[in-house]
Order: structure tokens, then sequence, then C-alpha cells
């Protein structure tokens, strides 16, 4: 299983030559490489994880492919076969098994209503909470996405996360909007925390993959 990391949420994750496509949104370049993908999973409505431009990129290619997302995302993007998914959910598309994580996103502010978001365990390999933070009860982490900066979390939060986990494996996600002095100070405190839980972090920057 190979995970290749976009610009700030969005991942693809290939398996024996498909792909699953996570959270490609307005903050990351224009997909090109489409072709033979079985899904797509959004975790949530904000453009920054989803577009329809996005969306139509992979249909052109891949017209078969599943959508899956909490129901904030299928009222967000009428028009497109979105699957309705919840917490407890498992679902298998083709080499890819999903089981869902949490039910609400992380709170930006009280005066800001707070919205559906699922977290993805993707071949009980790979967890990826979306924008919360959602420890997966009950599993064994291997591999870890970890937001590094957001109008949602600090830094704190982001450590606890990471401790609570215990992942073998880290890598950040959601960083489109730190300069890279703020990456890199992210960088050191997941990679700290990582280590601290007896796991290994991997700094990975846009395109850069990771076989797991």
């Amino acid at each position: 299983m190979k995970l290749t990391k976009l610009e700030h949420a969005a991942l693809i994750v290939e398996v024996a030559g498909r792909k699953l496509f996570i959270d490609p949104g307005s903050y990351t370049t224009a997909l090109t490489d489409t072709a033979r993908a079985d899904v797509i999973v959004i975790t949530h409505e904000h453009p920054d994880h989803w577009t329809p431009e996005q969306l139509d990129r992979i249909i052109a290619l891949s017209p078969d492919v599943r959508i899956l997302g909490p129901a904030g995302v299928a009222a967000a993007a009428q028009g497109y076969p979105v699957e309705v998914v919840h917490e407890g959910d498992t679902v298998t598309v083709g080499e890819f098994t999903l089981r869902f994580f949490g039910s609400t996103h992380a709170v930006i502010h009280s005066s800001i209503p707070v919205i559906d978001n699922v977290g993805v365990l993707v071949n009980d390999r790979l967890y990826y909470a979306g924008d919360a933070f959602t420890v997966p009860a009950g599993v064994a982490v291997d591999t870890l996405a970890v937001p590094a900066g957001a109008p949602w979390l600090k830094i704190s939060e982001v450590i606890d996360y990471v401790l609570a986990v215990k992942p073998r494996r880290t890598f950040p996600t959601h960083e489109m909007l730190l300069s890279r002095a703020g990456k890199d100070l992210s960088n050191l405190r997941i990679a700290a925390a990582t280590e601290q839980a007896g796991g290994e972090f991997f700094a990975l920057e846009p395109n850069e993959s990771l076989d797991l």
C-alpha cells in the first residue's frame, strides 16, 4: 500500500494499481493523474477538503468512482452521488476497507456552527481524522496523518493527540496555512511527540510517498 501526500489535506492511497483519494480540496493543485480511482473519501464539507472541480477531474477519468462522506458533504455536493457514512460504518470498495470514526468537526469558535466530520481508517493501516482529534477506540494505529496547522487547533492539542493515539508512524497534513518556518516548527513538535510514544516521524512534503 502506497501513500502519497498532496498539498494541504489531500492524500492518495494506492493498492494493486487502484486509487483512493482523500479530501481533494481548494488548497490542492489541480488533480491530473486520476485514472483507476475506486473511491473518494471527503471527511467534511469545507472547501479546503473538496471542490466540485477536483471531483470532476477524478470522475472524468474514473466515472465509476464512489464518493463517501458525512451528511453535510452530501448536502453540500448536490448533484454528486455521495454515499453518506457515519461513525461505526465499514465500507469495502475494491482493494480498500474503510472504517469510519467520529462525528463532528473540531470547534473553531463558539460563534461558528459545528459541522459533521468523519475520520477514516484505511485497510487498518492509515488513519486520518479529518478536522478533528478523534482517537479511534480499540485500534492500534500504524500510520497517523497529523494536522499541523489550522484555525481549529493549537500545537499543544496536536501533541496530546499524537500521545493519545501512539502510532507507529506519523506525517504532517493540513498545513497550507503555515509558512516554511511554521511547518518546520510543527514538524519538530510532531516528531518529538511521535518519538515519545515510540514511533517514527516522516516529514513528507507534497508529492512525496511512503510505503505502508
